[in-house]
């Protein structure tokens, strides 16, 4: 029971939290992770212990699904070179650092320094695009930094099972690891669309317009897991590979309901996740102090700030060397490389500054055995490079974005525009031969919202139809509140009708007022 009540706490202090980055315009994360430290200091907390399968399946396995779900293919072709140069080259040259170090000034075992490395090597996305989205920076950049978190986790994850495998058998060279990727790499991929299919075949005719949809989504996500894991592929992969087939496949499989209510489900489940990796880290870091003193402590701190300022500095450095290789490229040829994008200066180094880590880390430190060598120095290490990332550089990207100076990117209120006139002339269409006054009036609405679409500056906002209605629907909550209190109807009633107004009032407010915000 206490560990039930003291899990409660931590989301109470989690929503509180939440309120106080919107109100001072800080990511999430970062304010979660020095909560995480404060949570860990109380002495009156239980410690948690977590089964390495579970923490890997339980904390990855859903965030893996949500990445992939809303990550665009197009995008993905689209930005190729950088995130071949971040996703492969930068994790890679970020584990291989870390790994030196590791095996250099702490005395790890090659295995498992290469096991620090890949724990700390992914960046996490939430909290660089939390900040990113308010400044409104161009969207290929918040593309490839959100393509990137993904696909960079499936990289680092391979190479951490590698080389835990390999720190857990005895005189086995990691080398002898690597011909299994060439089977469980594109045997997980194969798994996760065959899983993809088998959903899509199944959700319209068994679960549409049922809650059990939600529950069957969540459960082929942690069989596309669980079943790699059976079949020796990769369970990261797989997850990965289903969540994209989903995204592509999905949504017009599903009506209306079904999408909100999923959409919000997830969210809500994927942000709990997080807030419980943040407190378990803290919780997991006392432990470990409470374990070194003197100068045993004094030097894995030491150690621990050392591979966070590597972190920092490799990932820095590389994304400014590849642009300057890039512009070096385009000079040498008279014009850009097609099909390649070459940043600017400026946004090289926000892409370079985004890179704080999260979840993935701390999951990743969770899912290490309790004997694993040099485990307690592994796991303080990932506390500090996350609780460094986040706060160095969450507290600061906001300010870095002004300083750079860079354009706020309209695109995206352009495309929404030509979007809805074409809708709204699609509509019209339709309604063109549709004779009486209800379908005058029907058209006057779109011939309204078409206008307030031309306005590319506010393409989605309020039209006087829209005004009125909500109007007219306050009135109307108004009554059936009355109604309530005075007794003449009853609660299921109650409930009934204001789930009615509930899709009503959504259907009249502006459409950037439905999405639920992330904090």
């Amino acid at each position: 029971m206490d560990i039930f009540e003291n899990v409660l706490l931590m989301l109470v202090a989690a929503c509180l939290l939440l309120q106080l980055s919107r109100r001072l315009a800080l990511p999430y994360p970062s304010l979660l992770a020095l909560a995480g430290v404060g949570l860990g200091a109380m002495p009156w907390v239980p410690h948690i212990n977590f089964d390495p399968h579970l923490a890997l399946a339980l904390f990855i396995a859903p965030a893996l699904l949500d990445s992939a779900f809303d990550t665009s293919p197009r995008e993905l072709r689209r930005n190729w070179m950088p995130l071949v140069s971040l996703v492969l080259v930068a994790v890679l040259l970020t584990t291989a650092v870390v790994a030196w170090a590791g095996w250099a000034f702490a005395g790890l075992p090659i295995a498992a320094a290469i096991t620090l490395g890949a724990i700390v090597a992914p960046p996490d996305a939430v909290a660089a695009a939390a900040v990113m989205q308010q400044f409104r920076i161009p969207r290929r950049t918040l593309s490839l930094i959100n393509g990137e978190s993904l696909l960079n986790d499936a990289v680092a994850l391979l190479v951490f099972g590698v080389a835990v495998s390999a720190a857990g058998a005895a005189h086995q060279p990691i080398a002898s690891s690597l011909p299994m990727l060439l089977v469980a790499v594109p045997g997980g991929a194969v798994l996760g669309v065959l899983l993809g299919k088998i959903y899509l075949q199944l959700i319209r005719p068994l679960f549409a317009g049922t809650r059990s949809a939600i529950i069957f989504q969540f459960v082929m996500t942690f069989a596309a897991w669980i079943l790699a894991e059976r079949l020796h592929l990769s369970p990261i992969i797989s997850v990965v590979a289903f969540g994209m087939k989903l995204g592509q496949y999905a949504p017009s499989l599903s009506g209306p309901r079904d999408r909100v209510q999923s959409y919000a489900v997830w969210g809500a489940v994927v942000f709990t996740l997080n807030v419980l990796a943040f407190f378990l880290m803290g919780l997991q870091a006392r432990g470990i102090l409470d374990r070194l003193s003197g100068p045993a402590l004094t030097h894995a701190l030491q150690f621990a700030a050392i591979v966070l300022a590597l972190v920092i500095a490799v990932r820095v450095a590389w994304v400014m060397l590849y642009g300057a290789a890039m512009r070096m490229v385009k000079h040498r040829l008279g014009r850009k490389p097609k099909g390649i994008s070459i940043p600017s200066k400026r946004i090289g180094f926000l892409v370079g500054w985004s890179g704080m880590r999260g979840l993935v880390t701390m999951a990743t430190a969770f899912a290490l055995p309790a004997d694993f060598p040099g485990r307690d120095l592994i796991v303080l290490s990932a506390f500090a490079v996350v609780l460094g990332t986040l706060v160095i550089q969450g507290f600061t990207i906001g300010p870095l974005i002004k300083a750079l100076k860079i354009d706020p990117d309209g695109s995206q209120d352009q495309e929404v525009s030509l979007a809805r006139i074409a809708m709204m002339d699609a509509a019209l269409s339709a309604l063109e031969a549709e004779p009486g006054g209800e379908a005058d009036a029907v058209r006057d609405e779109y011939r309204a919202a078409r206008t307030i679409a031309a306005d590319e500056s506010q393409p989605q906002a309020q039209t006087t139809h829209d005004r009125l209605r909500a109007t007219a629907i306050r009135a109307q909550r108004q009554a059936l509140e009355a109604l309530r209190e005075s007794g003449e109807i009853e609660d299921d009633t109650y409930h009934r009708l204001e789930e009615e107004m509930d899709w009503a009032e959504l259907n009249a407010i502006p459409a950037d007022d439905v999405r639920l915000q992330s904090v």
